[in-house]
């Protein structure tokens, strides 16, 4: 009889928690909030840099060209680099164990410009903020170090310093909560949420598991399906690469080259 007793108060505190037997929440019960998709982080450690002249890309500190027409691949032995920029039909390497830029391919250079951390078309940067051009002088720079920096069409540079696009020229504000891909404009400059490429065809696109051609409204008007990567321009090609450095070719309503 003891047993039994014992048993059925220490049922009470379970059973005083349990839905009531209509099938009906308790008093004290509220549904649980609707789950919030999680969008997947950007991988902004894989960069690329589209020109006339090519494309040039970095993944895991291994930096690659590909000059157009041929768009074949080489990958020199380099330490571990961290940016990749086109510069006066120079594909060009950030290299900061060394502190130095240095070319891709064609005749060798090197530049010694200190510790490096990110590069545009048009200037290199460096940790405390200072900038240079490829060819070492002195460059207007920002308060800090940028993680990212794009020139645009009309040779105005822009950086992402502590989640802030500016403009170097004045150190004008433009974006306060910048997203994770900087896009340079014909003039200007922007964040996107997905990679983007803006020139003389229109806006391209990676995002929603396609590269998508957009008009002037921003309205979806060609689609391919497409993986992860960078795009942008070289010529009258939309070039894309992946991070595994897979080169696919496309003209501007999204047909794609049958061969490299």
């Amino acid at each position: 009889m003891r047993r039994s007793l014992l048993s059925a108060l220490c049922l009470l505190p379970l059973l005083s928690c349990a839905p009531a037997a209509t099938g009906g929440l308790p008093r004290s019960t509220t549904p649980a909030p609707a789950a919030t998709p999680v969008r997947p982080a950007a991988d902004t450690t894989f960069r690329a840099a589209f020109s006339n002249d090519g494309v040039v890309w970095v993944r895991g500190g291994q930096a690659c060209v590909a000059r157009a027409p041929s768009f074949r691949t080489v990958c020199p032995r380099l330490p571990a680099v961290t940016d990749v920029a086109w510069n006066n039909g120079e594909a060009w390497a950030a290299v900061p164990s060394v502190d130095a830029v240095v070319t891709l391919d064609g005749a060798p250079r090197s530049v010694p410009v200190g510790r490096v951390v990110t590069l545009s078309s048009g200037r290199v940067y460096r940790e405390d903020g200072s900038a240079v051009t490829f060819a070492g002088t002195a460059a207007r720079g920002v308060a800090g170090a940028p993680t990212q920096a794009v020139t645009d069409g009309q040779g105005e540079e822009f950086v992402v310093l502590s989640d802030a696009l500016r403009r170097v020229s004045d150190g004008a504000v433009l974006e306060r909560a910048a997203g994770p891909y900087l896009v340079a404009l014909p003039s200007g400059a922007r964040t996107q949420e997905a990679p983007e490429t803006v020139g003389q065809f229109g806006s391209y696109r990676l995002a929603n598991g396609r590269l998508e051609a957009l008009d002037a409204l921003g309205q979806v008007r060609h689609a391919v399906t497409h993986g992860p990567g960078r795009v942008g321009v070289v010529g009258q090609w939309v070039v894309t690469v992946s991070p595994a450095g897979t080169l696919r070719l496309f003209d501007s309503q999204l047909q794609e080259r049958s061969q490299l």
